[in-house]
Parts: C-alpha cells; structure tokens; sequence
C-alpha cells in the first residue's frame, strides 16, 4: 500500500512548494486529491490514459462512469472539445470559474478512457485557487470525479478523503472544508435545448435566466430510478452518496412530514434497529426518540444545508446508525441539488407524506 501524503495548504494563498510537489505527481501519472469550492477531487492527468485508469481503480469507480475534466483557462478548452458554440462562451463567461460543467463533443486528443468511450466530454473550470493552482501547475487538464470510494457520500473536506482512500493515493492538498458543499450543476450542450443532468452550485433557476429555455432531466430529479442508456454525466448512473446506514427520504408538507418520521422512526426502533434523523432545526426538537438526531441547518438556508449534508451523512456511519430516515427539503435553488443527492442516497426509498 502506498503512503498517502497530505500537503496542508492555504485555500487563499496556497505554498508554491506544495503545489509544484502535487503537480509533480500529476505529470508522472499519479493521483493527487484537491479541494474544489464544490467538493473534494481526486485529480490524474486528463490525458494520460493510463493514469485516469489508476483514477477508476483507486475509487473502485465503474469505467463507464465518466468524470469531469477540469481546466484552468478558457482557451484549454478548445484542445478538448470539437465546437465552441457562442451559447458556451456566453456560459463560460458569465459562470466560470464557478460550480457548472458543460457537455460538449469531445476531440480526438482526448483519451476513450477519459470519457467512458462517449464522443462527449464534461469540463469545467472550478473556482478555487487551490484547485486553480494545482491545473496550471500540472500543465495538462486534470480528470477528477469525487475524492471518494464510489458510491459514498462525496468529500468536503480532506478527514473524508482519507477515511476513503488513505493509501490509495499519492497526495491530498488540505485547504479546510468546502464552500458549496455539493457538485457542480451539469449541462448538456450537444442537445437543443440544453439539458440539466445533474442539479448542483449553479442553480436552474439562474441558468433558465441565461439561457432562456433549459431543460430538466427526469435523471436530474431523481425521484425514480431511470435507464439512462450512454451516460453523458458523472454522479447519475450508479448508487451515489450513500452512508453505510440505509436512508428513507420521507417528502411533502412539513407538518405531515414530521409526523410521519416519527412513525418511521418508531416502527425502527421496534424493529431493533439504530435510527437517525437526518432533519432541520425548525424540526429537530420533535425527534426525542431517536437514537441520533443531525440537524443540516435552517431550511430557510439552503446554502448552509447543502454545505452539511454530505459531512452528515457520513456522521451517521461514526454514530452507528442502522437506518437514516431524512426530512425532504424545498426544490429551489441549492434545494433541488440537496433533494437530488438524498433520493440517491436512499436509493429512492421515498415516502410521500
């Protein structure tokens, strides 16, 4: 087994040392995990075939589940990808760097395996000196999925890469826990009109407003497993984001929610089982027979919730949780990528109160 180096850094002024040593380990084919403002990346040289596969076998990551490429500049681009149409620019422009990765086709000079055999490719330039400074330094773009074991809760800080893959890895830059808490919104540009894949930072109400007419995928709401044939995304194939407990996402007008958690959790506990709830502040005082009660913050904001729900999840396998039964939250804004990552989680055990 490998020895896992961990680089502590400065998320606004990075050490140049600590850089170029991650960024060497980048351009020999390694894998080096990096803060995002989103979450967690576990970077390989984009280019590199033989490193994106250490990438899939490190995470235990299936190889048709493609990750995103990450860049630095907006001219890198156009290395990757066939077309850059004025509706991209326009998205480039106004969004990046920032939390929304964009669908195009993809070039030659792009390896089959970086993109799960598709002829499309995901890119995004994420908005996070750390992040920024290790791409520029690696010289090359850097495929990086979540710095995760596939399937888990995705990292937002780097305690959670290594309880994932200490040992797996070169190296993890630590620069402190991540700002938006959720991935990045994904958008498909091959297709008229464009199409959200995957809910995340950049909301749909805020793209609708750019782009005039944008789609929702059924895959994006999440409220039923899909068949969604060549996957163009990460994060919507496989079971994503879930603890080791299993989780209930129950959904509908709030007091009818929290009457029917409290069913749940009772028919748990009967059973003998450990019961969580994963629930807000206005709520959590009616949970007292739960064995854990997690608060992710006011549902009145969206942007702390999103920010604590994958720490959370994963705070319920430290606790010893058997079962997780979840408060569903408002689709707005930040609240359709949270609804997004619970469904997932639970496997879409949902119940609607």
């Amino acid at each position: 087994m490998r020895k896992t180096v961990v680089l502590r850094v400065d998320s606004e002024k990075p050490d140049v040392e600590k850089i170029s040593k991650a960024a060497c380990f980048i351009r020999r084919g390694g894998l080096v995990a990096f803060p995002t403002e989103t979450v967690y990346g576990l970077g390989a040289d984009a280019l590199n075939a033989g490193a994106v596969v250490a990438l899939f076998e490190a995470k235990k990551r299936p190889l048709d589940n493609p990750p995103i490429v990450h860049v630095s500049d907006v001219k890198d681009v156009f290395r990757l990808v066939r077309e850059v149409s004025s509706e991209a620019e326009a998205l480039m422009e106004k969004f990046w760097p920032g939390p929304l990765t964009l669908i195009f086709r993809r070039s030659k000079a792009v390896p089959s395996v970086t993109v799960a055999g598709l002829d499309t490719i995901a890119v995004r330039m994420p908005r996070h000196k750390v992040a920024l400074a290790l791409i520029r330094a690696s010289g090359c773009p850097v495929a990086a999925p979540s710095a995760n074991l596939a399937g888990k809760p995705s990292p937002t800080s780097a305690g959670h890469v290594l309880d994932d893959l200490d040992g797996r890895i070169d190296a993890v830059l630590d620069a402190g826990p991540t700002i938006v808490g959720v991935e990045s919104t994904v958008l498909d540009l091959t297709i008229c009109p464009p199409l959200v894949l995957r809910p995340g930072g950049t909301s749909f109400e805020v793209l609708r407003e750019v782009l005039g007419v944008v789609e929702l995928s059924r895959v994006a709401l999440a409220e039923e497993a899909v068949s969604v044939g060549e996957v163009r995304s990460p994060g919507v194939k496989y079971k994503h984001y879930a603890p080791d407990a299993g989780v209930v996402v129950v959904e509908g007008e709030l007091g009818a929610v929290v009457e029917r958690v409290k069913e749940l959790v009772e028919v748990y506990r009967r059973e003998g089982s450990r019961v969580g709830v994963l629930c807000t502040d206005e709520t959590r005082a009616y949970y007292k027979e739960a064995n854990v009660v997690l608060s992710l913050g006011s549902r009145s904001d969206l942007a702390t919730v999103a920010r604590n729900v994958f720490g959370l999840l994963r705070q319920f396998d430290r606790e010893g949780v058997d079962i997780v039964v979840a408060e569903g939250l408002p689709t707005e804004g930040l609240g359709l990528a949270v609804v997004n990552r619970l469904r997932k989680a639970a496997g879409y055990k949902i119940v609607k109160a």
